[in-house]
Parts: structure tokens; C-alpha cells; sequence
């Protein structure tokens, strides 16, 4: 018997709701939530709002917390039914301590 193995993804995901800016000039900034992270990355719902395109490099920014958060580029992956993947891009990775 062979199992087919489904889940393709590298690091598990954590369940989080989180208000997130996102900056690209196709939208300009625009407000969305969270609905998952992981160390590869977020998954964003944005409903019926524009959003950037697939392969779009886009600076996201944490929102709600007492500083604020630093802006991260991330690329735009993934399109699920209610809002897209962000990966963080290779440079952001490389800065990482």
C-alpha cells in the first residue's frame, strides 16, 4: 500500500489573528489579517480587497503592538480562496540572526 503524503509544507504552521499593513504599488498600503504564520512565512485573508500579484515583492509591517513592529519583505506565493501566501524573500532569510 502506498500513502501518498499531501502536506507540502516545511515549517508548521501557527494559528494567529493579527492586524498586518501591506505596501506595494499596485495597492499602496492596505490593512488585512493574519490567519497563519511560520518561520517560512504568513498567510494573509483579504477577502474581496485588492492585493498585489502572485510573485509580487511586497513589505509587510506588524500592526497593534506598543513600537512599531519593523517592515519585512516578503513575495507573494500563494492564492487560497479567501487571501494569499507570503514567503519571506531570500534577503530577509539572510539577515535573520
Amino acid at each position: 500500500m502506498v500513502v501518498k503524503k499531501t502536506e507540502q509544507r516545511q515549517y508548521p504552521r501557527t494559528f494567529l489573528t493579527a492586524r498586518i499593513k501591506v505596501i506595494h504599488e499596485s495597492i499602496g498600503e492596505g490593512i488585512y489579517e493574519t490567519r497563519d504564520i511560520s518561520d517560512g512565512g504568513v498567510f494573509i485573508v483579504a477577502g474581496e480587497k485588492p492585493f498585489p500579484p502572485l510573485g509580487s515583492t511586497v513589505i509587510v509591517q506588524l500592526q497593534g503592538l506598543p513600537i512599531p513592529a519593523p517592515e519585512v519583505s516578503m513575495v507573494v506565493v500563494r492564492r487560497g480562496a479567501d487571501g494569499f501566501g507570503l514567503s519571506f524573500s531570500n534577503n530577509e532569510l539572510e539577515e535573520s540572526p
